[in-house]
């Protein structure tokens, strides 16, 4: 084995049991020998030398290209042996470099234009959606769910639109703008439940597609709107603002546009809701993987970073809330259920596509138990007497919706 690589696993794998084979079929062992073991086999030299030189980037990509062969356990099993491990060590000096360089290039990589937007955005959303009906829920909800206790999939995703409608003290009227509206559930769903009326704006023209013609079957088309549109396009004024999803892909260069735009197109007394994912240990990077494979320009923010922009935008926080375990939750249903259909998948995009999702899914579930990773949801409003001054109506919303109908009809692709 390449010997900064088992220098690394030696210092790394503390607890736990991981077998490695290199390519010269020599066996090693690493960590106390508890637990199930996690066997790997590198397949050439060249994969040892780039896991041991770049980890965050090339454990993924050995991997999906089947260089990287896991023997024994899972793709998850092996990165949650590592990142429990590295949760609280000192990466080596030369890793160390490639996080700081990553910090400074993180800026330029997050430049997201209105062009690089959509391109970066058709990327990853673009694609086959059937690939997305195999481990979503029947309403296509591609974000962090709401688990209570003892509830599946769709449950916590139907959850999840309640807690958020619950935070936008919605009355029937109201006009909605949902920024980054996916295929359309989360609209659909308020405008049928709440009496709201809906514009949807999307940078995905497969979303929109579908989004545009699940309108149009439940007949909501007179009072839910879906466009093709950039945040910085968007233009009137709406009673309320929700964004659910999204702003992990507006680039830190772009949080003051992005919150001085929520201003402008606030009424006086609106409301805002944004869902996003965080990150808890401060300002980082995006993960190299993630970046070059699944979203581009796409960056998870720090509370420390969103905040100052809100405030200089001349908003006010009205409320914070942070989900911690329930985007891990998330994710493994959607991993459980991709593995559950992974043939169909083969057969659709392949199996290198179906490794590097493997490795994404499985990757961000264990980032979130074990890397810092969370979900905030901050209400944002103009006016500081827009909302009651305790937190009664919100609980109050929620039973009213809870018994509201459940997941909207699926979602299918225009024309099925």
């Amino acid at each position: 084995m390449f010997w900064p690589l088992e220098t690394i696993l030696r210092r790394v794998v503390v607890s736990g049991t991981l077998k490695v084979t290199d390519a010269k079929g020599q066996v090693y062992r690493f960590g106390d020998g508890s637990g199930a073991e996690v066997a790997i086999r590198f397949a050439d030299g060249a994969a040892e030398l780039a896991v041991a030189w770049d980890p965050e980037l090339a454990l993924g990509e050995t991997y999906m290209q089947g260089r990287l062969i896991v023997e024994q356990g899972s793709i998850y099993d092996l990165l949650e042996l590592l990142m429990r491990n590295t949760a609280a060590q000192t990466p080596p000096a030369w890793l160390r470099w490639f996080d700081a360089s990553r910090r400074l290039g993180r800026r330029l990589q997050q430049f997201n234009p209105r062009g690089r937007a959509r391109r970066n955005v058709a990327h990853h959303y673009d694609i086959d959606g059937a690939i997305y009906d195999l481990f979503l829920d029947p309403d296509r909800q591609y974000s962090c769910a709401y688990f209570l206790p003892g509830v599946d999939l769709a449950g916590a995703q139907h959850a999840k639109k309640v807690h958020l409608a619950s935070k936008m003290a919605l009355n029937p009227g109201h006009r909605v703008l949902d920024i980054g509206s996916g295929w359309g559930g989360l609209g659909l769903w308020l405008a049928t439940n709440t009496g709201c009326r809906v514009k949807g704006v999307t940078l995905s023209t497969e979303q929109l597609a579908v989004a545009q013609e699940r309108a149009r079957k439940q007949g909501l088309s007179s009072v839910v709107e879906f466009a093709l549109e950039d945040y910085r396009e968007v233009t009137g004024t709406f009673d309320r603002i929700v964004s659910v999803g999204m702003f992990e892909h507006v680039g830190v260069n772009h949080y003051g546009a992005f919150f001085r735009r929520i201003n402008e197109l606030l009424d006086d007394d609106g409301v805002a809701v944004l869902h996003s994912i965080g990150r808890s240990d401060g300002p980082g990077y995006t993960n190299p993987f993630i970046a070059k494979y699944i979203f581009p320009g796409g960056y998870i923010p720090a509370l420390s970073e969103v905040l100052p922009a809100i405030e200089r935008a001349g908003l006010i926080v009205s409320d914070i809330e942070i989900l911690r375990l329930h985007y891990a939750e998330t994710l493994k249903a959607w991993r459980e259920r991709f593995m559950a259909r992974r043939n169909e998948a083969v057969a659709l995009k392949g199996e290198e596509f179906c490794r590097m999702w493997e490795f994404y899914l499985a990757g961000s579930e264990a980032a979130f138990r074990y890397q810092g990773l969370m979900v905030f949801q901050i209400q944002v409003v103009k006016r500081i007497d827009a909302l009651p001054i305790t937190r009664d109506y919100m609980f109050e919303a929620a039973q009213r919706l809870s018994k509201a109908a459940g997941p909207s009809k699926p979602a299918r692709l225009a024309g099925e």
